[in-house]
């Protein structure tokens, strides 16, 4: 049975809430066993497995934050706007977590439903992951082994608490399921009030580095608009076709290194690039750290969208 457009707002923010309401949100950095959340209106995009992987899907939480590993299965999750709401764009978000699990709270849903409520529908892609080891105990251990600290002005716990992005990640899988989303968002744009013109993505850390791989390299998405969030600052090729950018960090992530290099390429480029460099904020922060000055990117976000026209049907 198909939804409708309101029926399936409701839907996703119930579900939103109900996972919530039944979280103790324990905010520190211990890895605590979770049990799978159900997703109701989550829609398998079908794009395969991942090779070699003989761990199950599995959640955990750190920070208070509901995440997801070992996803073999990509699926996306529409939050929809009110219809009288609706503007008709539209957003990919794609959570962050280094290949290896998904922030699905702080950079997934959260951001989702903060869009609609703004009239735009999003559309939460879980994509495919790279294997972590299968007990929980055993993934504890991988994620707190030591590391080389990155240089950073700030002890924030969340910029600590994140290791690096492995180098050379083979991004195939992960390319496929955002190419299967911005497919299906296409297919379903009539049922879902999509303007096919108005479609972007915004990704956070790793989902950043998604985004920018997406518009980098894909055949067949025809991105609107992008926002890397906290993503790499490395210099890029741009193509000609490029879509405006709006980017965030701060100076205290460690992806940041006083590197410029990806909004000069979009600039050199000649194409529409606004950019934020937050005093402090760490790394994942999603909506927002309180008492940072990260913590209005959001605004900064919507405003500029509303002003490059994407909120209006052209």
């Amino acid at each position: 049975m198909t939804l409708s457009l309101k029926n399936l707002a409701k839907s996703s923010l119930i579900a939103f809430s109900i996972l919530f309401a039944n979280i103790t949100l324990a905010q520190d950095g211990t890895i605590y066993p979770l049990d799978a959340p159900k997703e109701p209106n989550a829609i398998l995009l079908g794009t395969g497995g991942v090779y070699d992987q003989p761990a199950s899907e599995s959640w955990f939480r750190q920070w208070g934050d509901p995440m997801a590993r070992n996803i073999t299965t990509a699926t996306l999750t529409p939050f929809l706007p009110e219809p009288g709401k609706a503007n008709g764009a539209a957003v990919i978000v794609a959570p962050g977590g280094g290949f290896r699990w998904l922030s699905m709270g702080n950079e997934g849903w959260e951001v989702a439903q903060a869009l609609a409520d703004q009239g735009i529908a999003a559309f939460v892609l879980k994509y495919r992951l790279h294997p972590t080891p299968e007990s929980l105990e055993d993934f504890s251990t991988w994620m707190n082994r030591p590391r080389t600290p990155a240089p950073s002005s700030s002890s924030d716990a969340a910029t600590e608490a994140m290791p690096p992005r492995p180098p050379q990640l083979d991004l195939s899988n992960q390319l496929e399921d955002a190419e299967a989303a911005y497919t299906m968002i296409l297919d379903r744009a009539e049922e879902w009030g999509v303007d096919t013109d108005r479609i972007g993505m915004i990704g956070f850390s790793a989902g950043a580095g998604l985004t920018m791989h997406s518009t980098l390299n894909s055949k067949t998405m025809k991105l609107a608009f992008i926002g890397p969030i906290y993503g790499g600052m490395g210099l890029v090729d741009v193509p000609a076709d490029a879509p405006p950018m709006f980017s965030v960090i701060a100076t205290d992530d460690f992806l940041f290194r006083g590197q410029f290099g990806v909004i000069d390429s979009w600039y050199q480029a000649g194409i529409p690039v606004e950019f934020h460099l937050y005093q402090n904020g760490g790394h994942g922060f999603g909506m927002g750290n309180p008492k940072r000055t990260s913590n209005r990117w959001f605004d900064a976000f919507i405003h500029w969208l509303d002003v490059n026209e994407f909120l209006a049907a052209k």
